[in-house]
């Protein structure tokens, strides 16, 4: 019987998107899914549209926040109702490509030892029409001092859910970067395996979470992940420095691993990849 994987659902606002979010789904080559869609208080039509979508289809689960809560709720909510084996995070307003799923699914069976999985992903224009590839995403070093900073690791992600459920689980009060803090709490349990094709469309716009006018606040929200990551690993010092108590400014973060983008550091772990392959 093959595995059954979770695509998880956060949605805010999204209801103009969605329906290409959904087809996505509906047209995926690997058919043994379910898909969790928290609602967070959308102000816009996305709970109608959503319900019209998904009316007498089974696989799709709707949920809905009583109060707009955030993102990192959210998003620690669709995994309290996920039943698969495996999960993964779909956006609302982004889309998979046909194979995303059984490609991503099929390195279990050949990788036992892995924890996760993830892909290079197609950057689109505000209608989902392909403009380029994410150029940053690459095979990972997965070792203590790794943050994802500079990303290197993004879409399209899953996990096994058994593995999550040993860690303290996404942080509730993010309300950005909550995939960041997903991704370094899932490495401290094993290794991941980059497929080194594109199956996430991610889209581009004005409205983006993560993109343009919420970009301040995501990275002020990914510094407090890695300064959680790095009380939780308990590394007290990097390079000699401190590591602060606690976090003021998010610059001091950033200034701590500001040696992870030097070319002689990124060749050797690339060096230590291929060793490791």
């Amino acid at each position: 019987m093959t595995k059954k994987i979770s695509i998880l659902i956060a949605n805010y606002n999204n209801g103009r998107y969605f329906k290409q979010c959904y087809d996505s789904l509906l047209e995926q080559s690997y058919t043994n899914w379910e898909a969790i869609i928290v609602d967070d208080c959308s102000t816009d039509n996305s709970v109608d549209i959503i319900k019209q979508l998904i009316k007498g289809n089974n696989r799709f689960l709707l949920i809905e926040n009583t109060v707009n809560k955030g993102c990192g709720f959210t998003k620690k909510k669709c995994l309290d109702y996920a039943t698969g084996e495996i999960c993964a995070f779909l956006d609302p307003d982004d889309a998979l490509y046909s194979s995303a799923i059984e490609k991503s699914m099929r390195q279990y069976d050949q990788s036992r030892n892995i924890v996760c999985t993830y892909s290079k992903m197609m950057l689109c224009d505000e209608n989902l029409n392909p403009q380029k590839v994410f150029h940053q995403t690459k095979q990972i070093y997965n070792d203590n001092l790794f943050f994802n900073c500079p990303i290197q690791m993004a879409h399209f992600f899953t996990f096994k859910k058994n593995i999550y459920d040993r860690t303290l689980g996404i942080n509730p009060n993010l309300r950005t970067a909550a995939d960041q803090d997903l991704y370094l709490k899932i490495l401290e349990h094993g290794n991941a395996k980059f497929i080194k094709q594109t199956l996430y469309k991610y889209r581009l716009h004005d409205k983006g979470i993560s993109q343009n006018k919420g970009k301040a606040d995501a990275k002020k929200s990914f510094a407090l992940v890695i300064h959680d990551t790095l009380k939780r690993r308990n590394i007290k010092y990097i390079n000699h420095n401190k590591v602060p108590d606690t976090l003021v400014y998010p610059e001091e973060i950033f200034q701590l691993l500001n040696y992870q983008v030097s070319i002689l550091y990124r060749l050797k772990l690339k060096l230590m990849v291929l060793l490791k392959g």
